[in-house]
């Protein structure tokens, strides 16, 4: 009798999970497939508490809806109805020492014709952006660079300070300055390979190819951490955006269920060992180790695990890994009486620019962006703290950090009120950084690692710091293993 498949999922985040359900369904029943994390919980970034009798996410907050990903994974784990979308509301940019609306004709924070910038920029700011298109621009199609040192030389400081940095900062948790245009905005890069003649006809060119309207995305979340990947959303109807009810967890539990997979929590994995046919892995503590023998493996860890794990046996792949620097930052989930917040702005969110003289990053007005998250009348807010390389400032204890927003929330939104809850969520090394040449070290990697007969690579590091993203890489991970074995290629 032949043996059946066995698969081991290194990482219980969203990509691991995601990919042992579409394990499950390519495999069938009899498959042998287990998951192996580290935490004593699954979810990874995506992590639901109760604030104040209310679930609430403290990690990603919401996804983009319009990529198809997580609306067909909702409906494959019987989810679909609790998907849910943002109201109305729109959020706020805190810029120069004033809160002001979004600025709108911008492809996430690079300016466009049209675009309006007037409550945002100084006199000299708004002419440097007049005078861009004007300005010989030198582009090699192919080309990678720091986007922030790229909107500096063509636009000036406040266009990267006040707006490009809160926006796309705030999704990787890191500085504009060092991330890499080609992986952040790959809709600019692609038009400039085009032939724009500048980058204010590039950010024009490539809002016109996607059909997004001038400032979609930046209205979604104030603190878009983790919640959706950098590209234009699809043109398409219906909201941008999409959140689940009851949260996250709801998501975790249901796909646990679905790949019906022998999930371990509290494990490391110290090694990954090629065997004639398949691969073992060392488990457990130094002193007492155990193994797993499988046929196949996909790692769902972040890079530096993953370094670790294939330097053995992918060398090249582990020195790709390397080079992908994390960064560390903070959740703090606020819970008020209406009653204690008369003057809360009916807004999504603010983000704040670079220079603020704040400690927040971003926040948003969760009970007012997400009905369901106000419907039992308290106001439930989450702010974002920490950037990359700004380490030092989290070296502090959970009540200092509360302080710290509290103090930032009276001067964004005139709060003075002792919240009835609190939770301080840290994501140590919770986000990859981007940087110039990611797409490079990237394709590196998988190609290492695609030359490994039943291994695979998904999660954040790859395409996209976004839920749909690890999803793709994890349906794509699953699918390349499964089109290989034996039995089934």
């Amino acid at each position: 009798m032949t043996a059946p498949v066995s698969v081991a999922v290194v990482g219980g985040g969203i990509s691991g999970l995601a990919a042992a359900h579409r394990l499950r369904t390519l495999l069938g029943d009899s498959a042998e497939i287990t998951v192996l994390e580290q935490r004593d919980r699954l979810g990874g970034v995506l992590h639901t508490v109760d604030l104040a009798g209310e679930p609430f996410d403290v990690g990603a907050e919401a996804f983009l809806a319009r990529r198809p990903e997580m609306p067909a994974l909702l409906r494959e784990i019987g989810l679909s109805a609790s998907l849910t979308h943002p109201t109305a509301a729109t959020a706020t940019l805190r810029a120069g020492g004033r809160t002001v609306g979004l600025p709108r004709g911008t492809l996430m924070g690079v300016p466009g014709r049209g675009a309006v910038l007037d409550d945002v920029l100084s006199e000299a700011g708004l002419a440097a952006v007049a005078g861009e298109p004007s300005r010989p621009l030198h582009w090699e199609p192919g080309t990678d660079t720091a986007l922030g040192g790229l909107l500096r030389a063509r636009f000036g400081p406040e266009v990267v300070d006040r707006i490009a940095d809160p926006l796309l900062g705030g999704v990787y948790a890191g500085r504009v300055d060092a991330l890499g245009l080609r992986a952040t905005v790959p809709a600019l890069a692609a038009a400039l390979d085009a032939g724009a003649p500048s980058l204010t006809d590039a950010a024009s060119a490539a809002m016109a190819a996607s059909g997004q309207q001038a400032g979609t995305l930046a209205a979604g979340p104030a603190d878009p951490s983790a919640a959706g990947s950098p590209e234009s959303p699809p043109p398409g109807p219906g909201p941008v955006f999409g959140a689940v009810r009851g949260g996250y967890r709801e998501v975790i539990a249901a796909l646990v269920a679905a790949s019906s997979a022998h999930v371990h929590t509290g494990v490391t994995v110290r090694a990954l060992n090629r065997r004639d046919t398949g691969w073992r892995l060392v488990l457990g503590p130094v002193p007492e180790p155990e193994v797993l023998d499988v046929d196949a493996v996909v790692l769902a860890v972040p890079a530096p695990a993953l370094r670790r794990l294939l330097q053995p046996v992918v060398p090249r792949a582990a020195a790709a890994a390397g080079r992908v620097e994390l960064a560390s930052s903070a959740v703090v989930a606020l819970a008020y009486r209406a009653s204690d917040v008369p003057g809360l702005p009916g807004t999504s969110g603010c983000l704040v620019g670079a220079g603020e003289p704040l400690s927040v990053k971003g926040v948003t007005h969760a009970s007012t962006k997400w009905a369901h998250l106000g419907a039992d009348g308290l106001v439930r807010i989450r702010a974002s703290i920490g950037r990359h390389g700004e380490e030092a400032s989290l070296q502090v204890d959970d009540a200092e950090l509360v302080a710290r927003t509290r103090a930032d929330l009276r001067t964004l939104d005139g709060i003075d009120a002792v919240p009835i809850a609190a939770h301080v969520q840290r994501w140590g090394g919770g986000l990859p950084q981007y940087g110039v040449g990611h797409g490079e070290t990237v394709a590196a990697l998988e190609a290492a690692v695609a030359a490994e007969p039943g291994l695979a690579v998904a999660g954040a590091m790859l395409h996209g710091v976004g839920v749909p993203a690890c999803v793709g890489t994890a349906r794509a991970a699953a699918e390349r293993l499964v089109a290989a074995l034996p039995a089934h290629g």
